[in-house]
């Protein structure tokens, strides 16, 4: 039986791009939506493109209320009934009560060796640390942050001269290859973690 997949996106939605394109032939699953807190989000133009429904739940309109928040965003996602949902890039700390309520189905993707360097600034952090290697890491979510089983990792080497903005263009580039093999393997029913050795990806042209 196919899967239905929902991602929860805050800006461009590349890695919302690479999952969805990936879910095609035989893969055992399909997106069903795409939803984002910010209306004017790239990657929601960029799901419509695709002919994924796409919606909008814009935090700013509740005013702090996460709780009013959260129904709403499951008030858009159920509809939908989705098995799976992957944040991808959505950028909304969520409550234990949201997150127990899809327990078990839902993914996020996080730019860091977890569980080196939960939360933001994780470029930054692996370059003061001295790291010889970055990366990125997908795990299931649970109630504490950045905290849930790990489901697949991919590394990157970190150069002399890197900043936190080269860093980070490397390791996106391993979060489009991980992603997309960690949903295929999750949809299939198997979360044997999946470790990506580094590869270089030839830059996309236009």
């Amino acid at each position: 039986m196919t899967k239905r997949v929902a991602i929860l996106i805050s800006g461009g939605g590349s890695n919302m791009v690479t999952l969805a394109d990936s879910m095609v032939g035989d893969h055992p699953a399909r997106p069903c939506l795409v939803l984002s807190n910010v209306p004017d989000a790239g990657g929601l133009q960029k799901a419509r493109d695709r002919g994924i429904p796409a919606d909008v739940v814009d935090h700013r309109d509740f005013k702090g209320d996460r709780e009013a928040f959260e129904n709403a965003l499951v008030s858009a996602i159920d509809p939908h009934a989705p098995d799976i949902l992957c944040l991808a890039g959505f950028m909304r700390i969520l409550t234990p009560l949201f997150i127990t309520r899809y327990a078990g189905k839902m993914l996020n993707i996080h730019p860091s060796l977890l569980p080196k360097y939960k939360g933001l600034h994780t470029h930054a952090r692996a370059l003061a640390a001295g790291d010889a290697e970055a990366g990125c890491s997908v795990h299931e979510v649970t109630a504490e942050l950045d905290g849930g089983p790990i489901l697949g990792q991919a590394r990157v080497p970190v150069r002399p001269a890197d900043t936190p903005d080269s860093l980070a263009a490397r390791v996106l580039e391993q979060e489009h290859r991980l992603y997309p093999a960690v949903l295929r393997r999750f949809a299939s029913g198997d979360r044997t973690p999946i470790f990506l050795p580094w590869l270089s990806v030839p830059a996309k042209k236009g």
